[in-house]
């Protein structure tokens, strides 16, 4: 099958105009910005990670008063719990105490939100798929998201959690390839193999047989081609829409987006304790150190980075911020999420010969 030809069978299978998926980046999804690419014929997303079940439900509400298009839901799949070490983080809190507001003792105690209730939130939002990151749903929920007609979106980094993906139930992946932006989505495989995009996407669509959608890389209507080209069926885009109005995020982040080059981002655990691909700060250099603490597992890493990354948030403090991108950030447009989802679209159509 040609490649628009399996682009338009994917719209069509799932009631969308234009292949392009919005990523569900936790902490930076708003409904207006997922409400905007909706509208516009892509599928809007929304990160459930850090929300408990009620805001979960007031996103899908704000969503729904803002669009009747196709929504996702995303959250991450639960680890073993983390093994705490009193004096590990005692050095790291003194040692975070340089780049923000004293980090208290019990800062890493919070509770986590129930991963079953957030999952009931996400079911009952009814919306059109949730997908999956760091590793698969349980049989249980599976089997619920299909009795009510929820597709479920897995995303995998090699071809071995692809396999384990189809095998559980998964109607499409999310295949992540190494130069996406945020977390890495590795369950199987060490994030230190992840492969690019180009040598990933190609193999895991020769080894499964349901659809395929690539993210990584992409931020224009050349990397949407491209990902058509080796196979994929529709393509997810995260840090290409964070300079948009409707992202919302701190104006220094999105200037450090706009100057970004692929070199300038690296995988860090230093802010949640988790391998992410973020743009290189100050702060960044300092806890990759090998005379700075090692950082704390997750989440703890997370609870104690907190406070420091809010207030670099409100100072717009690009220094010591959490700012998530990936190598093709320098792509991302300040333009209207509406309009460029357009643009890129009839760009992409354009390169395979649709006038």
């Amino acid at each position: 099958m040609k490649p628009l030809e399996k682009a338009k069978k994917f719209c069509q299978d799932y009631e969308i105009d234009i292949p392009i998926l919005m990523a569900p980046m936790a902490g930076a999804c708003p409904p207006e910005l997922a409400a905007a690419i909706s509208n516009a014929g892509g599928i809007g997303s929304c990160g459930a990670l850090l929300m408990t079940p009620k805001q979960i439900i007031s996103w899908v509400s704000d969503f729904k008063f803002k669009s009747n298009g196709s929504f996702m839901l995303n959250n991450w799949i639960p680890g073993p719990e983390p093994e705490r070490n009193a004096r590990h983080e005692a050095a790291l809190r003194s040692f975070l105490t340089k780049f923000g507001p004293e980090v208290s003792a019990e800062a890493a105690d919070t509770k986590p939100i129930s991963f079953s209730k957030q999952c009931d939130a996400m079911l009952s939002g009814r919306p059109q798929v949730i997908s999956s990151i760091m590793g698969l749903y349980p049989s249980t929920f599976v089997r619920q998201m299909k009795q009510v007609g929820t597709k479920w979106f897995a995303t995998v980094t090699s071809v071995s959690e692809a396999l384990m993906a189809e095998q559980a139930g998964a109607d499409a992946l999310v295949v992540q390839g190494s130069e996406a932006g945020g977390h890495r989505g590795n369950f199987l495989s060490d994030y230190n193999q992840s492969a690019g995009l180009v040598a990933l996407v190609p193999a895991v669509c020769d080894a499964v047989s349901i659809p395929v959608i690539a993210t990584g890389g992409i931020a224009d209507s050349r990397g949407v081609s491209a990902a058509l080209m080796l196979g994929a069926s529709a393509v997810q885009i995260g840090t290409g829409f964070l300079r948009t109005p409707e992202a919302s995020i701190s104006p220094a982040w999105a200037d450090a987006i706009k100057k970004t080059r692929p070199e300038d981002t690296k995988i860090t655990t230093s802010f949640s304790g988790k391998p992410g691909r973020a743009i290189e700060n100050k702060y960044m250099i300092e806890a990759h150190n090998n005379s700075n603490p090692t950082p704390a597992p997750y989440p703890i890493q997370g609870s104690l980075t907190k406070e420091m990354c809010d207030q670099a948030k409100k100072s717009n403090n690009i220094d010591h911020m959490q700012a998530w991108a990936g190598q093709a950030a320098c792509l991302a447009r300040s333009e209207a999420a509406h309009e460029l989802v357009l643009k890129i679209w009839a760009e992409a159509e354009v390169f395979f010969g649709k006038p």
